[in-house]
């Protein structure tokens, strides 16, 4: 159950945040946890998240160790802040920075060489689900992107599906919608890495995951976990969705 939380909170609203948070999910053992806030609150929500199952994440990296690269951040400084995880491709990069699937898997790679866990995301835009595009669009993303890496590298990922015109739109695939996409890019993961690994693999859902729609989307047996943006930002709302069993 991953939080995004975009460009929102200082590093003092990270710290109340998780002062509230902790708590309310102390009992959660059948999830993993992961939240991801801007690169300045990375220290901020490591240390206050010690002692605990909740783990960290970066929402963006770059490919290479260190250079001149400004206003980059690189997997190894990430890693050194304590996180564990990282959000590459998503369709906010992709629409307004000009992330491609050639990047992303240039930026799947180098977080892996830092020890981080890439989580992985890929999603088609409206005009492509209203064409009928859907299939093609996440198959080409995928045989583009995550098909790069070898069998070792696929281990490690983490996969996020999020049609593009779910995100902060408060409209949400179905259920079922959710569960069709996913089984297309478990089918195409599993014509390039073959069907344990395919089976293994973690592919969440997300785009305007809410607490009265989480059930019914973990209800799929092809959807693995959740990718939360505006809900993860509050920690009653956000730790409703990770304690959606209860």
């Amino acid at each position: 159950m991953a939080g995004n939380w975009k460009m929102y909170k200082a590093p003092a609203e990270t710290s109340a945040f998780f002062e509230a948070f902790r708590p309310l999910v102390a009992g959660a053992a059948h999830c993993e946890i992961v939240i991801c806030p801007p690169f300045p609150d990375l220290p901020a929500a490591v240390e206050s998240t010690r002692q605990t199952r909740i783990m960290v994440g970066a929402q963006n990296l770059y490919w290479v160790k260190e250079g001149a690269f400004t206003g980059e951040v690189s997997g190894p400084m990430i890693r050194a802040t304590g996180a564990t995880h990282v959000i590459i491709g998503h369709s906010e990069r992709r629409q307004y920075f000009g992330e491609t699937d050639e990047s992303v898997l240039k930026k799947t790679v180098a977080a892996l060489d830092a020890g981080l866990t890439p989580i992985v995301c890929v999603g088609e835009r409206l005009e492509h689900r209203e064409a009928g595009q859907t299939e093609t669009v996440l198959c080409d993303q995928c045989r583009q992107g995550i098909a790069g890496l070898d069998a070792a590298q696929f281990a490690k990922i983490v996969i996020a599906y999020e049609p593009v015109w779910a995100i902060g739109t408060g409209k949400t695939a179905t259920p079922e919608m959710a569960a069709e996409a996913h089984a297309v890019i478990r089918s195409e993961m599993r014509a390039r890495f073959g069907p344990d690994a395919a089976g293994s693999v973690r592919i969440l859902y997300g785009g305007s995951v809410k607490p009265d729609n989480v059930k019914s989307l973990m209800a799929q047996p092809e959807i693995d976990g959740v990718l939360v943006g505006g809900a993860s930002l509050d920690p009653v709302s956000f730790a409703k969705i990770v304690n959606f069993p209860s």
